[in-house]
């Protein structure tokens, strides 16, 4: 089926009770096992450039991947750019064929932020697509500390801006390799009492499993973006390839052994997001 939009799976999601796993793709082989995944699990997928993907791969490339895997896939796909930090960014990427913008101004002073969020919900809106904006600022595992979202903020945020899904800080941590930490459910509550708009947690990967499915099924979170999780499994799954035959040189050959053990957990991941009603 042809490529979706964000709003097009984040709203079926917000009224029936589960989330949708934003995915972070570094390549061919990862993207290909995350449709593969979603099909075999029968739910959307939404497959994400971060800006280490678009370092190594350019953005018409990516969305031509994309749409080829949405074009072949029987389940709905999303062809989103995660974390686009300048308006061109998100104009070069919506020109590639991506049905979604996340524009990141979490690092600038909140009116400024606002103002470059609404510019880009604005042109995506404009061309039919969605947008994703993030009020507060999310960490990194060993970087840059985490700013709490303010539930009065983001609901100006909401608004003023016009998003389709906003990213919040309330304890999760970008690259985070363990499952230790937890999210500030009481912070979650009190954002969610004052906006409606589909809510997106970075750093999903980081997020107990029993406390993402929990929020998957009752709260405003409708997205987690998983990334260090299925990178951890790829890298896994490569160094027992490359191990199990050092005398293979072909990486085609090494490559394709990922796929098996990365759909696999894929699958692990996208059970954790069903609602009740998928079970």
């Amino acid at each position: 089926m042809p490529l979706v939009t964000l709003s097009d799976v984040l709203q079926p999601a917000l009224k029936e009770g589960h989330a949708i796993a934003g995915l972070v793709t570094f390549g061919w082989e990862d993207m290909r096992a995350y449709v593969a995944a979603a099909e075999a699990e029968a739910v959307p997928v939404i497959l994400q450039a971060g800006p280490s993907c678009r370092a190594h791969t350019p953005l018409p490339i990516l969305g031509k991947m994309f749409r080829h895997l949405a074009e072949n896939a029987s389940v709905p796909v999303v062809a989103h750019l995660d974390h686009g930090y300048t308006a061109d960014e998100c104009r070069e990427a919506l020109d590639s064929g991506f049905t979604s913008l996340m524009f990141d101004g979490s690092r600038l002073p909140l009116d400024q932020n606002i103002a470059e969020t609404a510019a880009i919900a604005t042109m995506a809106h404009k061309a039919g697509i969605s947008c994703e904006g993030e009020i507060g600022f999310v960490g990194y595992s060993g970087g840059e500390n985490s700013a709490g979202t303010d539930p009065q903020e983001a609901a100006r945020f909401a608004v003023e801006t016009g998003v389709d899904a906003m990213a919040i800080s309330v304890g999760n941590v970008h690259l985070q390799e363990n499952k230790e930490g937890g999210l500030d459910e009481a912070r979650i509550r009190a954002i969610e009492a004052v906006t409606d708009v589909p809510l997106v947690i970075h750093g999903g990967s980081g997020v107990p499993l029993d406390q993402r499915t929990r929020l998957a099924r009752g709260s405003g979170i409708c997205k987690f973006n998983i990334g260090t999780e299925l990178r951890m499994a790829f890298g896994d799954a490569l160094r027992a390839a490359v191990n199990r035959d050092p005398d293979r040189f072909d990486r085609v050959t090494i490559l394709k052994d990922t796929h098996d053990p990365l759909v696999a957990a894929t699958r692990r991941v996208l059970r954790g997001f069903k609602g009740e009603s998928q079970c």
